[in-house]
């Protein structure tokens, strides 16, 4: 066995660069706190979504109409904006959701109706095709007013009451969608109930949806705790200044 040649290439690597016998394998002390860490954040987030969804649903729930003669007056209802198809027609979901709007209208429970989307492109516009075929079907176009910038629920709520002068509404969309558009409007000064639009088009409503609801319900309770501004604020437009600059 040839110790010395062991010895000499022993003593030729530790005299050789500090850089060739420094280099120690990463600690691993830091690893299980770390570790902890990222679960404990995990744990806290699900818990955050889970507790926020119900009590939103809880405080909200009780507030949702599914007939319109049952609807308390009011003088104005919010109709949310979905999707549009390019040819302009509008998806089954924001169908019926106009068609709800149509139905408080027609049954006198509200003056107005504010139609509130997604106009974010020149190509792309929610809100005068709502209008559209709310007039084919009735409705005067001078009682229909739009809100261009109602990019998310937060936002339409957000400018109904700061830019449109809403104080009270009610707020028509599906009812996997209503307990959170009312928790926001409620919380942002309006005096809100709502009226669920779900005629069969909302049968769609599956397992994933209802996880999105519940991440965006947890969003909502944080845009309300951190007073998120919306993407467009804009001067004010009353809906009733017709009426006002008739007198």
């Amino acid at each position: 066995m040839d110790t010395d040649g062991t010895d000499t290439r022993r003593r030729e690597f530790f005299q050789g660069p500090p850089a060739l016998w420094c280099v120690r394998a990463p600690s691993r002390r830091w690893v299980r706190p770390a570790v902890w860490a990222v679960l404990t954040a995990a744990v806290a987030a699900v818990a955050f979504v889970s507790v926020a969804d119900r009590h939103v649903r809880l405080l909200e729930t009780p507030r949702i109409y599914r007939e319109a003669s049952r609807v308390p007056e009011a003088p104005v209802a919010m109709v949310f904006g979905a999707l549009v198809f390019p040819s302009g027609e509008l998806s089954p979901v924001l169908r019926e959701r106009v068609e709800a709007g149509i139905a408080l209208y027609r049954a006198g429970k509200v003056r107005k109706l504010l139609m509130t989307g997604d106009n974010g492109r020149q190509a792309y516009d929610e809100v005068s095709a709502m209008k559209a075929y709310a007039v084919r079907h009735g409705v005067p176009a001078r009682d229909i007013v739009r809100d261009y910038a109602g990019f998310r629920t937060y936002d339409s709520c957000y400018r109904a009451r700061n830019v449109f002068g809403v104080e009270r509404a009610v707020l028509v969309t599906q009812a996997f969608h209503l307990p959170r558009a009312l928790y926001l409007a409620r919380r942002l000064g309006i005096d809100a109930v709502g009226f669920a639009a779900d005629r069969g088009a909302g049968a769609w409503h599956g397992p994933s949806m209802r996880h999105r609801e519940r991440l965006a319900c947890a969003a909502a309770v944080l845009d309300l705790l951190f007073h998120r501004k919306p993407r467009f604020l804009g001067r004010p437009e009353p809906v009733f200044a017709d009426e006002r600059n008739s007198r």
